[in-house]
């Protein structure tokens, strides 16, 4: 697999059918176009190819910006073409990512993620050791991908410290084929689940809880609940909704989350800064 910075006009506009191919959007307007991409690189920004045998199977879009004053790298996209999921190919990708934006002499990559995609919350925390502190309502106008239409688009902001111990560890870790065992010794759970048929639903949340560690669940599948079962995937949306937007402004940031493939479900951890 070739991995590489990407810099011309041609580049990306295979950048830009991928972007079709992936998310599948029916309207041309939430797709970032050639020049935009081509604009993004010349001013400091980062697209990052992956390709397999020549074919761009795989990339991440980034341009910069500032963050509480200070220049960073805000990656916008990262995609991977059907057949080469679940590979590791968009772990390689943000490691040279990474790599290309630490060679730069910045410490900071963020991006938004929709935190009710459990396998997404799990790459971030898990294996790249993100953490959390802004939720963000209705962060996109609404999508015409089926990965993304029928609720609102929140969004959690994951910070990316790219040179520090939480980030390295991590990625040692994975590395290693090790993700390491998470501490979820005294966490006080914040919300309620419960058979929901297919999905697990709601069943309730505290938000006048004050413990240092508190634990959030989701589940898992949640695209799959956007196309089938509208209503409840608008549920769990309002609950955790709710949940973030408590908590967050108190002073807890999300540092971890804990998949459990086996009762399809995942596990946030919060902490108090």
């Amino acid at each position: 697999m070739e991995l590489r910075a990407l810099t011309t006009a041609d580049e990306f506009r295979r950048v830009f059918a991928l972007e079709q191919e992936i998310w599948g959007y029916e309207s041309i307007e939430d797709s970032v176009p050639v020049t935009m991409l081509l604009v993004s690189a010349r001013i400091g920004g980062l697209v990052t190819g992956a390709f397999d045998r020549g074919r761009m199977v795989g990339f991440a879009y980034a341009l910069p910006g500032l963050r509480d004053g200070k220049p960073f790298q805000w990656s916008h996209m990262l995609g991977v073409v059907r057949d080469y999921r679940n590979t590791g190919l968009g772990w390689q990708i943000k490691l040279e990512q990474r790599r290309l934006v630490m060679a730069s002499g910045l410490d900071l990559i963020a991006w938004t993620y929709d935190p009710l995609q459990a396998l997404n919350a799990h790459f971030n925390f898990a294996k790249l050791g993100t953490t959390a502190r802004e939720y963000h309502l209705d962060a996109y106008p609404e999508s015409t991908s089926d990965l993304h239409r029928g609720t609102p688009t929140d969004r959690l902001v994951a910070e990316w410290w790219l040179r520090s111990d939480r980030v390295v560890e991590r990625l040692d870790g994975v590395a290693r084929g090790d993700a390491g065992r998470r501490d979820e010794n005294d966490v006080r759970p914040v919300n309620r689940v419960c058979e929901g048929g297919e999905w697990l639903a709601p069943g309730g949340h505290d938000l006048s809880l004050d413990a240092a560690r508190l634990a959030v669940t989701i589940p898992v599948g949640f695209t799959e609940m956007q196309q089938r079962s509208l209503p409840l995937a608008r549920a769990w949306r309002e609950a955790t909704r709710e949940i973030f937007t408590t908590y967050l402004p108190r002073g807890y940031r999300v540092v971890d989350f804990v998949l459990d493939r086996v009762n399809h479900c995942g596990r946030y951890l919060l902490v108090r800064s």
